[in-house]
């Protein structure tokens, strides 16, 4: 058991949730004292101990799926044994019907449709799991050490099931069993049960899909296959629709979390010079020792913001979501004005004033920005002169400028001119890039080139990169 959950935690730490020791121990403490037959329950107490942060549960979630999912007299689960004792019953019954021979391999596939059918109809879980396991039997073709996905035979299994065609089957016996049509609000209610059982059975359908392949390949080799990253380190550039859903998931309490650091950050600062006054008059308490010194404490300025971002291919989903970012924690600036650019510049700021809700003026910034000068490809040096020759003379010393793009410029002349005179009238000037630092001067990329005038270029890839950037600008 304890090899196990060592493995677990490892396999979590692989997949970049932070257990640290302690959590460790609290976890092995919580086990002691919830039997491993009651799944659930052992599921949520290793949850409860090594999860915090909502973001991480389905990770987690898939890790523990995988370690525990061998169902054998070491790892014995409930419902198991009444799987297994229904299709007990239900071969003797198929043997009785047949004359006494026969078992549940010679039901038909419209035989084993009706008992599925008789299992959704009840939310009987028992039967629905021993119909997942008999499914996958039939219909998935695993075969042992063979290199294929569990993605592969899920697809295989579930259409031989046609379960689209079974949730319209569930319906009707549904209007049958009212004996007429159902009301609008009946309709979508018996619709909405139908679709959960049918979730149910897909994922007992997944559930024996990875035990049997957990048990052909080991539990280690399946967790590195399934493993997937973290919301906060899923790259910008190269995230799935389901991805970028779960990253603005993660966004709103994130926000939260770094405009209450950096309010904390800039309200408890370092000791400025010391307080010669303060100081003197404090010792008179001791007889004029200085015992106590005395210190001036800073009171920094909030910075201007300036962000020019590329919103053009692959890096718009960066650009996007560091103005969500930046917007969020307005209040840590005393001001904020944002300008993209593709080949031509346009500045949005107007489209974020006025506004809850930061989706609506992201999808302004992509649909109504004057953005295109040419023909639509990126040209940074035409785009930061514009920048430069209508809003150079607004940068002061108290201005912060952001860039954020690829600084892929299709070999145009890049215009770094205009980062050097930047430099010269800002309090600082930043590069944020999405790519990886391996592609950076590669092919059309000129980044070094930017780099040289600014105080630094940074590697923006994920959200957690991004997080600890933003930090460090207020």
């Amino acid at each position: 058991m304890l090899d196990l959950l060592s493995g677990f935690i490892t396999e979590l730490r692989n997949a970049g949730l932070p257990v640290s020791l302690t959590e460790n121990l609290d976890a092995m403490e919580a086990i002691k004292h919830i039997p491993m037959e009651d799944r659930d329950a052992f599921k949520y107490a290793l949850g409860a101990t090594l999860v915090k942060n909502n973001a991480h549960w389905r990770s987690f979630e898939t890790v523990f799926e995988v370690y525990f999912s061998l169902r054998g007299p070491e790892y014995a689960i409930d419902g198991d044994k009444d799987a297994d004792e229904f299709w007990r019953e239900m071969q003797e019954q198929q043997r009785q019907g047949n004359g006494g021979s026969g078992g549940m391999e010679g039901l038909s596939a419209e035989e084993l449709m009706s008992i599925l059918m008789k299992a959704l109809m009840g939310g009987d879980q028992a039967m629905m799991r021993a119909l997942a396991r008999q499914a996958v039997q039939r219909f998935a073709g695993m075969e042992p050490g063979r290199p294929v996905g569990g993605t592969y035979y899920l697809y295989r299994t579930l259409r031989n099931l046609d379960l689209e065609a079974m949730l319209e089957k569930l319906m009707e016996i549904s209007r049958q069993e009212v004996g007429g049509n159902l009301t609008a609000l009946e309709e979508r209610l018996e619709r909405d049960e139908h679709k959960d059982q049918i979730e149910k059975f897909k994922q007992e359908i997944e559930s024996e899909i990875r035990r049997r392949l957990v048990a052909d390949r080991g539990v280690e080799a399946m967790a590195k296959t399934l493993r997937k990253p973290l919301p906060e380190d899923v790259e910008f550039m190269h995230a799935s629709r389901d991805e970028m859903q779960n990253l603005k998931k993660a966004l709103q309490p994130l926000t939260r979390k770094l405009a209450a650091r950096l309010a904390r950050k800039r309200r408890h600062g370092r000791k400025g010079p010391l307080d010669f006054r303060s100081t003197v008059r404090h010792s008179l308490s001791y007889g004029g020792v200085p015992a106590d010194p005395q210190f001036k404490y800073p009171r920094p300025a909030k910075p201007e913001l300036m962000v020019v971002a590329d919103i053009s291919g692959s890096v718009a989903a960066f650009a996007r979501f560091t103005l969500m970012l930046v917007y969020a924690i307005q209040g840590q600036f005393s001001k904020v004005r944002s300008f993209v650019f593709i080949d031509g510049l346009d500045e949005v700021t107007e489209y974020f004033r006025n506004t809850e809700d930061i989706g609506v003026a992201i999808h302004r910034v992509n649909t109504e920005a004057d953005v295109i000068w040419v023909d639509g490809h990126s040209d940074y040096g035409h785009a930061f002169e514009v920048f430069w020759n209508k809003f150079g003379k607004e940068i002061g010393p108290k201005t912060t400028v952001l860039l954020l793009g690829d600084a892929r410029n299709n070999y145009h002349a890049s215009g770094s001119w205009v980062i050097k005179e930047m430099r010269q009238k800002a309090r600082h000037v930043y590069w944020l890039n999405p790519e990886p630092k391996s592609y950076w001067n590669t092919g059309d990329s000129i980044v070094s080139e930017y780099g040289t005038f600014t105080d630094g270029v940074y590697e923006c890839r994920n959200m957690r990169q991004l997080e600890a950037f933003v930090e460090k600008l207020a």
